[in-house]
């Protein structure tokens, strides 16, 4: 086994999700990434936790949504009770075929998240770690060869973390206490959003693997402008570029897709939190300097701005304010590296991807 899986399984138990003895470990992954799974059922032995193996698959998961009704779907209850006995959980993304789910209708699979979205909140309320195991597949996606792409997940993976807080935590310092964010790159994107009361998270790789930003979520209707998000979308196997969203008192009222407009409408209908954001990102990873059609990567890079559709983290929504909620969280990204800027209050805490402390 690569000594690298053996770490990354390291830093999942002992700093993202601090599995102890005693604790029910739930480690979902595919067949794909088998040598993760075992690394990390040898980490909870060594930890005294008990783990419990689910196997994912998108050939599975794309197979009922093609052969079910949609109006049939129903929640699935031993999944959730399962969840519910965990006190840990890790989700490991790997695959074989990258668009495996691009012939399911978004309408189909935004039945499917609404359907989910109660196992989605139970999961979320436990110690839970959400990482990447380097396939071909994704390797190909991101148009590098199979040792070059494990080279970037495990360089942006196998890091030292505390320091990526104390780097971060400068940012969040800025945030934390402001009232107005506005976001300007180019001559398509000028948006302005509330964060007044609402809580920053300095994400250094806790629940997502890699970390490598920080969060918070706007006041719900206080989102107005346009914005074009210039990184591609990879959603249910489909690229969605060149989306562009309208906001007016924080709801999305106009939007299109260069391609795959379909898909970017599937989201926004999904319910009715699916057209406010949820989720205001700033990247500062500077280990993930390149784009891969990977938001678990994606979102993380120093020179972006990623702004998400849908739900809104708890532990992003202060005391006394309203928590959009959603079936959805879809980020989406904008390139920060030339002719932007970031505005906290009127400063600029930003500049052409280049951060005032920096």
């Amino acid at each position: 086994m690569d000594p690298r899986i053996r770490e990354h399984a390291s830093i999942i138990a002992r700093h993202s999700t601090d599995i102890e003895a005693g604790d029910q470990v739930v480690i979902s992954a595919p067949a794909v990434a088998e040598d993760l799974a075992v690394a990390l059922h040898e980490a909870c032995g060594e930890l005294g936790a008990t783990p419990s193996f689910v196997a994912n698959s998108d050939r599975a998961d794309r197979a009922f949504m093609r052969a079910a009704d949609p109006e049939a779907f129903d929640t699935p209850e031993p999944m959730k009770a399962l969840f519910k006995a965990a006190d840990v959980l890790v989700r490991v993304r790997a695959g074989t075929n990258a668009t495996e789910t691009s012939d399911v209708a978004p309408a189909t699979s935004a039945a499917r998240s609404r359907v989910n979205k109660p196992v989605q909140e139970v999961a979320l309320s436990k110690r839970w770690c959400l990482t990447q195991f380097p396939t071909p597949a994704q390797a190909q996606l991101a148009r590098m060869s199979t040792e070059a792409y494990e080279n970037f997940v495990w360089d942006a993976v196998n890091k030292d973390w505390d320091a990526q807080r104390a780097h971060q935590e400068q940012m969040v310092e800025i945030l934390d206490g402001a009232s107005e964010v506005r976001v300007v790159s180019g001559e398509t994107t000028d948006v302005r959003m509330s964060v007044d009361g609402m809580i920053t998270q300095n994400d250094y790789a806790e629940h997502n693997l890699p970390g490598g930003e920080v969060f918070t979520a706007p006041v719900v209707d206080s989102v107005e402008g346009e914005v074009v998000f210039d990184k591609p979308v990879y959603q249910q196997g489909r690229e969605v570029t060149g989306a562009r969203l309208v906001f007016d008192d924080g709801v999305v009222v106009d939007h299109a897709a260069e391609s795959n407009e379909d898909v970017l409408t599937g989201i926004l209908d999904t319910d009715d939190g699916a057209r406010r954001l949820g989720e205001l990102g700033i990247g500062m990873n500077r280990d993930i300097n390149r784009f891969t059609y990977n938001m678990l990567f994606d979102e993380k890079m120093g020179d972006t701005v990623h702004m998400a559709v849908g739900n809104a983290y708890e532990d992003t929504v202060g005391p006394n304010r309203e928590r959009n909620e959603s079936a959805q969280h879809v980020d989406m990204i904008v390139d920060m590296s030339e002719n932007s800027f970031i505005e906290v209050d009127g400063e600029r805490v930003q500049e052409d991807g280049r951060f005032v402390f920096e």
